[in-house]
């Protein structure tokens, strides 16, 4: 990781309470609501909340629990609690990654508007960015719960799984009860009677077994087509699992869940019935991702958003 600049981010630290105020840069423009309304939809209770244009959540960091409180602008302001200042540099660098900060509008817009779908997009929302998933197990187990489900119905399962299995938050913070289950825990744990199919509660564990065995399953970095593949070899992980984990958690530009019923949906309903994905999203490359999020976001013009993508 290269060394955090004034470039990145503006710090100062607050006391009592291991607090830090922070004013994370980025290029503009940068489409906030479209942010806010992905996160919106995806708080899983007891661990986020996003509300009034701000997103609350708990995490765990080198062992101790905090919560952050971020809040869009010129910059985007982060108040962190219950955090150690050695901590600081690497939660910076998460946070820009999860929103997408290092992003550079202005080139993918230029590669995307050469299409004509694309360029009306890119003009109803600006800066769109590509928000990614906070950690690893989070994702995973986030996209397999979103598998063949709505946003709400897997939102319903999430927070069950945090009911169950999640420790309770050690920081005192309004609407926020626990941080999300450790992986190590969810190797291990009974995940059936959660309200849903015995083979989904068996990719969870499977899932975070590999995470377990392999850390660098999903991590950032690798090739797009090897990565997707070493996912598929697992029981109940195909394509759009894979393609989908590439986008949110390995953070690849290019990647594009075909299979997304709500990304097929989209296309058809800007491009009529007979349009298909495969063969449009040549156009997108080498930025499909945020190609999948212009059709995904798009979706609310139409009929809200129950109809993106769970994960």
């Amino acid at each position: 990781m290269s060394p955090l600049t004034r470039l990145h981010a503006v710090r100062r630290s607050l006391s009592p309470g291991g607090q830090h105020l922070l004013w994370l840069r980025y290029q503009p423009p940068y489409h906030w609501p479209s942010t806010l309304a992905f996160l919106t939809a995806r708080c899983i209770p007891g661990i986020e909340t996003c509300s009034d244009g701000v997103y609350r959540r708990s995490f765990v960091c080198a062992g101790r629990h905090g919560v952050l409180e971020a809040r869009p602008g010129a910059c985007l302001q982060v108040r962190l609690l219950g955090v150690d200042p050695r901590q600081v540099p690497g939660l910076i660098a998460r946070l820009r990654r999860v929103f997408d900060l290092d992003a550079q509008p202005a080139r993918i817009a230029a590669a995307l508007s050469a299409d004509a779908l694309m360029a009306r997009l890119l003009a109803a929302r600006p800066g769109l960015r590509v928000p990614k998933g906070w950690e690893p197990c989070e994702q995973a187990m986030r996209t397999v719960l979103g598998q063949q489900v709505s946003v709400a119905g897997a939102m319903t399962l999430a927070a069950r799984l945090v009911a169950r299995h999640g420790p309770p938050l050690r920081v005192d913070a309004p609407l926020l009860s626990r941080v999300f289950p450790a992986v190590e825990t969810l190797a291990t744990a009974e995940l059936e009677g959660l309200g849903m199919p015995r083979a989904r509660a068996a990719t969870l564990s499977t899932l975070a077994r590999a995470l377990c065995d392999r850390p660098s399953l999903l991590q950032r970095g690798q090739a797009l087509d090897e990565a997707v593949e070493r996912l598929c070899l697992l029981k109940g992980i195909g394509p759009w699992s894979a393609q989908y984990l590439a986008l949110r958690q390995l953070g690849d530009g290019d990647a594009l869940p075909l299979g997304d019923i709500a990304l097929i949906k989209a296309l058809r309903l800007h491009e009529g019935p007979q349009a298909q994905l495969a063969e449009r999203a040549q156009a997108w490359r080498p930025w499909r991702a945020y190609a999948a999020q212009h059709l995904w976001a798009s979706l609310a013009d139409f009929s809200g958003p129950d109809a993106l993508p769970a994960g």
